[in-house]
């Protein structure tokens, strides 16, 4: 390897929105920033969530320093559970509220070993040789953000983390430009820089105009106030509850992680709550509706969210009545607007008033907008440039500021998942081999067994159903020893096609006597195979419609 080369992989975070790692690499020594998994597109049915692969330090464990996290969201951390032990468990690096959400979640896997985990300030310094990290604090939607600062042999890298430029946050300490100007004054190589709202024009508004608008709806409403967010949001839940006490309302926080999260924020003293304020569900009917705010989870209208469960009259002690107003202070994920429609609707009927970003601003992202991020390359005025934490297209759009500040077309790079990048003081380049970086699926307890095949075939079934058949062969003739059961989910009602079971039964029947008479040993897989190609065409001719046909052939 070449004197003062140093690799820069990405495994995840550079063709999507989630599952951010990056790999840096000099002579073997390997440094890892963030860990986070990725919520599952909409036709990946039954996935929990998706992991970035780590084949690449499959055999490298012994040489992995560390892992930093820039702060505490899963599409950063998420990953943690299922990656960590193949990679030898290496030492874990992130701040206090980063630090708690990690290892409350790491409750529940209880069958892995500690994490070997170490907390940092959001100023601090750490020292893995050959890299050296100081972090910095950085304005995001949750407490305790960081960006890094990273020396290596080959030049100084700063990574923004998940940011914006908020100068009057709620809670967390307004932007310091300054200081960011100040660690990058000795000269910067490369700047990775999120790009989430590259697309995206103006500045991002900040906590406080939030707060100040969510506090119109409080001052209007004479019943209870329902607001939903997201469980990590943690900015806006102390939004919600200065409010409540300033108007006087008790608050219950709803939802196993909005409460887990609460309760990590108070103990470090990130949520700062009076002592009476929060109250258990048991306790609402001591108050009158005026006096109660509910902060819940269920804004992207998830089916076992607290705000579903709320509106559905599935809830112990909740539910939603006249009189009551409904927030939704979150932005809708893409692929959810149709599940928060419907959970809109629902809500409307039962008589809630219902407010959301679209109406009035009650909800601002935790990420820069484009004159924040023109903001950062001018503050930083990095040799080159590579736009991290975003698809292919914001990429793009995050290049384009670039280049528009004067940073050479040739100095950047928009990398994607898998992509080897080399630099060195006075060059960068992406070499033509990849690693691995497909799709890690999680299903339930199972890492990586779902793949491509496994999603076609649910993808079958949720479009045109399944067909099974069960034909009993006598082994000694070779003939069908009865009627062929038939089951049908979600292809065709039984008892509404009984003349297409009818030709199905004749059809297998006389399909597997052609092959079993003629031959003195029968390859039934052979037999299975057949049932399922003929039957397949015979369906799709009779209905137009291809249900996964799954043949049983049992011999006595």
């Amino acid at each position: 390897m070449k004197k003062h080369l140093l690799r820069i992989i990405p495994l995840g975070g550079l063709e999507e929105v989630g599952k951010n790692m990056i790999v840096l690499e000099y002579q073997g020594k390997i440094l890892i920033i963030d860990m986070g998994l990725q919520f599952p597109n909409a036709d990946m049915l039954g996935v929990d969530y998706i992991i970035p692969n780590i084949s690449y330090l499959k055999g490298r464990e012994k040489n992995i320093l560390g892992v930093v996290f820039t702060h505490g969201h899963y599409d950063h951390i998420g990953a943690i559970p299922y990656l960590i032990n193949q990679l030898g468990n290496p030492p874990l690096f992130a701040t206090p509220l980063t630090k708690g959400i990690i290892l409350k979640r790491q409750e529940d896997f209880s069958r892995l070993s500690p994490l070997n985990i170490k907390e940092i300030k959001r100023e601090d310094k750490i020292s893995l040789p050959p890299f050296s990290i100081k972090t910095f604090p950085q304005n995001h939607n949750i407490p305790d953000g960081v960006g890094l600062l990273i020396e290596t042999p080959a030049g100084k890298i700063l990574h923004t983390g998940d940011f914006k430029f908020d100068y009057t946050p709620i809670a967390n300490g307004p932007t310091d430009i300054s200081k960011i100007a100040n660690l990058a004054s000795k000269g910067i190589l490369l700047l990775m820089s999120d790009s989430t709202n590259a697309e995206v024009p103006g500045h991002s508004l900040s906590e406080k105009v939030i707060q100040e608008n969510l506090e119109k709806i409080f001052e209007k409403s004479e019943g209870r106030i329902i607001a939903a967010t997201f469980a990590s949001l943690l900015s806006r839940i102390q939004e919600l509850i200065n409010l409540a006490e300033k108007f006087k309302r008790k608050v219950i926080i709803d939802g196993y992680s909005m409460k887990a999260n609460v309760e990590i924020a108070i103990s470090l003293s990130y949520l700062k709550i009076k002592k009476d304020t929060l109250i258990s569900p048991r306790e609402l009917r001591h108050f009158p509706d005026k006096r109660i705010l509910i902060i819940c989870t269920g804004s992207q209208g998830e089916g076992d969210a607290s705000l579903m469960r709320l509106a559905h009259k599935d809830h112990q002690f909740l539910s939603v009545k006249k009189g009551d107003t409904v927030i939704f202070s979150s932005s809708t994920v893409p692929g959810n607007e149709r599940s928060v429609q419907e959970l809109k609707d629902l809500l409307s009927w039962q008589g809630a008033k219902i407010f959301h970003s679209q109406i009035m601003d009650i909800h601002a992202s935790g990420h820069a907008q484009q004159e924040e991020l023109k903001t950062m390359i001018n503050v930083v005025k990095p040799k080159f440039f590579m736009p991290i934490h975003g698809s292919h297209y914001m990429l793009e759009v995050h290049k384009d500021l670039a280049l528009s500040l004067g940073i050479p077309q040739k100095n950047i790079i928009i990398g994607e998942n898998g992509n080897i990048i080399e630099m060195t003081e006075g060059k960068i380049k992406v070499r033509k081999e990849k690693v691995a970086a497909s799709y890690v699926m999680v299903d339930g307890l199972g890492i990586g067994d779902v793949g491509e095949v496994v999603l076609r075939d649910r993808q079958a079934m949720a479009k045109d159903g399944m067909f099974v058949l069960v034909v009993v062969v006598d082994s000694t003739t070779g003939k069908v020893r009865q009627s062929p059961d038939i089951i049908s989910r979600g292809f065709v009602y039984l008892r509404e096609s009984k003349d297409l079971l009818r030709q199905v039964r004749k059809k297998v029947i006389r399909l597997v006597e052609e092959i079993t008479l003629s031959k003195h040993t029968v390859n039934w897989a052979f037999v299975k195979n057949k049932i399922k190609e003929e039957l397949g065409k015979f369906l799709f001719k009779k209905t137009k419609r291809r249900p996964m046909v799954l043949p049983v052939v049992i011999e006595i």
